[in-house]
């Protein structure tokens, strides 16, 4: 059964239109990038092809988690856990390419930073939400 969690619901709004808008702005940025041949992918310079489709595939999956947000369901916090240890995992897989000297462009450094640190604060501040929701639920505690 899906549980709701209504007691900050802002909080969960707010960070529901960060994910929904991250999302929808990671999908078209990479999706120009992936399937143009115009100024966004020439502006791409040394992209990373696997962080790029990472980064793309992921935008849907921030959507989702958005959505789950919006309701406030339990998973969309657990789902952006999950979405922030791949990002970084994908972000130490670029460490390693980089270190292997592949071709990079600082800014998807910066960029893999940011998405690392949206999501780690997303899941962070939703899941201990979600958390104290559980406990003082437990103790008898009204939603």
């Amino acid at each position: 059964m899906l549980q709701k969690i209504n007691k900050h619901p802002l909080i969960f709004r707010a960070m529901s239109l960060i994910a929904i808008l991250f999302g929808l702005a990671t999908i078209k940025s990479g999706g120009m990038v992936l399937f143009t041949s115009g100024a966004a992918h020439q502006a791409a310079g040394q992209y990373v092809p696997f962080v790029l489709w990472f980064n793309f595939s992921a935008g849907f999956t921030y959507l989702v988690a958005g959505i789950g947000l919006w309701l406030q369901q339990r998973w969309a916090s657990w789902l952006a856990l999950i979405i922030a240890t791949f990002t970084l995992l994908i972000f130490a897989a670029l460490g390693v390419y980089i270190y292997s000297c592949g071709a990079y462009e600082m800014r998807t450094i910066m960029a893999m930073t940011m998405r690392s640190t949206v999501w780690i604060v997303i899941a962070f501040i939703t899941i201990v939400i979600a958390r104290h929701h559980s406990e003082s639920s437990d103790s008898g505690d009204s939603i």
